[in-house]
């Protein structure tokens, strides 16, 4: 853990708050028992709901809806089938760049957008397509060039864009503009290779990092405030990790090992299935487990789930009063959106939701940065004058 006094890393939102989110399970993987496929909590359309609609009444602020080709729903249509259901809850959608083509991205988001009156977050995904080997270089080249035109289709009148990848030139952008307003829904993006860095600090309104000791992420963080600065802009920084919050600190470590209990890897790995499972994120997760003791990174963080699954691979383990301790220094370092889970999700979400999220300064970014707002904003699928 930081031992020196925390010392301040630029960021757009200086108040300290916090968006708070939970997860979402469109790819499977919920369970009670990681490495053990569930099949009472299938990625399928009512469990997925359910998970949602848990969250929101618990009173989370976001909720992200993951992408990787693997059984389970697909992004797009689940969020537009849940806006109707939903009144409150933002939904952080995870989008890979160069599956839908960027003009056509923008009219998906515009009209998304609205269905949900702007409760609309991205998640900018840069990996390989599914069933498709890439170098680094083009992924980085394609992503950028999308976001590219996707500002374009948010913030002029027309577009009129040529790339190496793509060449688009629309001379109206009504059919793509969103609910939201000055600059459209926020732009959230995770990656520690150096071209993931620059495309966030470039575009990016959000760096999302995986769970590390503190003395990483802050560095980790200071590293990417100076990159934005070199293009003249500030960034916020999120942070997604799993979490066991019981009465007793006790129980939280027995319940971790509970729920690594049944993990056989040369029977069944999950982790083995994702995209990511061979990510720089995931490996430094590895490294950082590797050197742990009892799998513990630092107290109350605990790297277990990482053996069992790819991505966010460990877990805040602790009392409501550890945890909330440990989530109020985070924020005091510049943290300022939290995306949670926990096995199983349903149980996890509520349990947190009790006894953790009430005491937390919780905002939604879209709100505090002027894009989502108060009233129905005049536009093409509004009530602007149609052309």
């Amino acid at each position: 853990m930081l031992t020196e006094p925390i010392k301040s890393v630029v960021i757009r939102t200086p108040k300290c708050l916090a968006e708070v989110a939970w997860f979402d399970d469109l790819c499977g993987g919920d369970t009670q028992y990681l490495g053990v496929l569930d099949n009472l909590r299938r990625s399928n359309y009512n469990h997925c709901r359910d998970i949602m609609l848990t969250a929101e009444r618990m009173g989370f602020s976001n909720i992200l809806l993951p992408t990787s080709y693997l059984v389970g729903q697909e992004v797009i249509p689940f969020a537009g089938a849940m806006g109707s259901q939903t009144s409150t809850i933002n939904m952080l959608t995870a989008l890979r760049t160069g599956e839908i083509f960027p003009a056509m991205l923008a009219r998906h988001i515009a009209t998304l957008d609205h269905i949900l009156k702007g409760r609309l977050t991205i998640n900018i995904i840069n990996s390989d397509l599914p069933g498709i080997k890439e170098t680094p270089e083009l992924r980085y080249k394609r992503c950028s060039e999308t976001i590219d035109i996707l500002k374009q289709a948010w913030t002029q009148e027309s577009i009129d864009f040529e790339g190496e990848i793509y060449q688009v030139k629309l001379p109206t952008t009504d059919p793509v503009k969103p609910y939201q307003q000055n600059g459209g829904p926020l732009l959230y993006f995770g990656g520690i290779s150096e071209g993931s860095k620059e495309v966030c600090a470039k575009y990016c309104d959000v760096f999302l990092m995986w769970p590390e000791p503190e003395e990483s992420i802050y560095a980790t963080m200071q590293d990417m405030s100076d990159r934005a600065a070199k293009y003249g802009r500030q960034i916020d920084f999120g942070f997604r990790v799993h979490v066991i919050v019981r009465e007793t600190e006790e129980e939280a470590r027995a319940y971790a090992e509970n729920i690594m209990s049944k993990f056989e890897p040369e029977r069944f790995n999950l982790k083995d299935r994702t995209q990511d499972h061979q990510s720089l994120g995931v490996l430094r997760q590895d490294e950082f487990r590797a050197k742990s003791t009892n799998y513990y990174l630092e107290p109350l963080l605990w790297g277990g789930i990482g053996r069992a699954r790819s991505g966010c691979g460990a877990a805040l383990v602790g009392t409501p009063d550890q945890i909330l301790w440990k989530m109020n220094r985070y924020m005091d370092m510049g943290i300022r959106a939290f995306i949670l889970s926990g096995y199983p999700l349903i149980e996890e979400c509520e349990l947190f939701g009790k006894h953790v999220l009430p005491h937390l300064s919780t905002v939604k970014l879209s709100v505090v940065q002027g894009r989502t707002p108060a009233e129905e904003p005049t536009t093409p699928l509004t009530t602007a004058a149609l052309r």
